[in-house]
């Protein structure tokens, strides 16, 4: 039942993993960099650096003739982007920034988790996303794990500091949600603005404090870090978005802080410790109880146009003029539609209950 489940989802899950791996990642190779470099400067040459690798990587694929097959972003598009932009890129890295200078460290690291939390809130509430009690377990049993991996045996103090730390969440958790509407697009084209864009700001912002530019070597592999663990871990997660909705990719990306810790464990030397054990107790109990959801009813399709990579399916039985290869991009329209098979909130199940 459980690799049934998990192929009716196939490639959402596992992108969602890969996304929250190299995300994961970022964490104990920042720890490598930040004794050389300006905290807001490595931030802003790491979204940059994804940028411009995601840049470079698509005009290396198109010198070598191939052409992507993703949905171009068009203008009814751009409201959305501008938000993500400026809650994912610009306002929650910010509140982050003066948040975490103005409490402790580990104050700041238990109220980062809260970014799944808001994730999974606001995709239950506002947009609607069907969330039953498995998913809900699932999810707190991962937010439980992280809570414990980053909990130090203090209490957290709600100062100005922590108020702008969950503020940071609560922007990323929005900027998760209007992500979701453009996840039918390039989503390299989507990672790449919003590096280029977060990446400039946070560096123009750290110049004009005075920051020191670091030397090319540390520049470099920051920005190399950058690509791998924001650019093509964004590129990832959007694309999870496109097959598991909101919410179930927020859950599933709650495991980064394990699996930074758990490298931190294999990079750095750190402890094996009884925490860190107890909390992937936690977060692999929360992964099982969502690789084993299923969700399946009798559901309507509304008639429906868009644009996405999709190949002939049950929910794309249109013809073409002339052959093509599969998969493939193009507006299309979908007739209305009532049947019953297991679902989640894809591109095409979208539907409230």
């Amino acid at each position: 039942m459980l690799s049934k489940n998990l192929g009716q989802r196939w490639p959402g899950v596992h992108l969602a993993l890969l996304s929250a791996l190299l995300f994961g990642a970022l964490t104990p190779l920042s720890k490598l960099l930040l004794g050389s470099l300006d905290p807001q400067l490595l931030a802003g040459v790491l979204y940059l650096g994804a940028g411009v690798g995601l840049a470079i990587t698509q005009i290396a694929r198109a010198s070598f003739g191939a052409s992507t097959r993703e949905a171009p972003l068009r203008g009814a598009d751009l409201p959305w982007l501008i938000a993500i932009v400026l809650f994912g890129g610009f306002l929650a890295p910010l509140a982050l920034m003066l948040g975490l200078a103005q409490t402790d460290a580990a104050s700041g690291a238990l109220l980062l988790n809260l970014e799944s939390v808001a994730t999974l809130a606001i995709a239950w509430t506002l947009f609607r996303e069907n969330v039953d009690r498995r998913l809900l377990l699932g999810a707190f049993a991962i937010l439980a794990g992280a809570v414990l991996l980053s909990w130090n045996g203090g209490s957290v103090r709600l100062d100005r500091g922590a108020l702008l730390i969950a503020g940071a969440c609560l922007a990323w958790g929005l900027d998760n949600n209007l992500t979701r509407k453009l996840s039918s697009a390039d989503p390299v084209q989507i990672a790449m603005i919003k590096g280029f864009a977060a990446g400039g700001a946070n560096i123009g912002l750290a110049l004009w404090r005075g920051a020191e530019p670091g030397s090319a070597g540390l520049m470099g592999a920051a920005a190399l870090v950058g690509f791998l663990a924001i650019g093509v871990s964004l590129v990832a997660f959007i694309l999870a978005l496109r097959h598991l909705g909101a919410a179930r990719t927020g859950a599933y990306f709650a495991l980064a802080p394990f699996i930074g810790a758990l490298l931190a464990v294999l990079l750095l030397h750190e402890p094996l410790t009884a925490k860190l054990v107890a909390a992937g107790l936690l977060m692999g109990a929360g992964l099982w109880l969502h690789l084993a959801e299923r969700h399946a009813h009798e559901h309507t399709h509304e008639p429906l146009e868009h644009e996405h990579a999709h190949v002939h399916d049950a929910h794309h039985s249109h013809g073409h003029d002339e052959p093509m290869s599969e998969p493939h991009s193009h507006w299309h329209s979908h007739a209305p539609l009532t049947h019953a098979h297991p679902h989640y909130p894809d591109l095409h199940h979208r539907h409230r209950h």
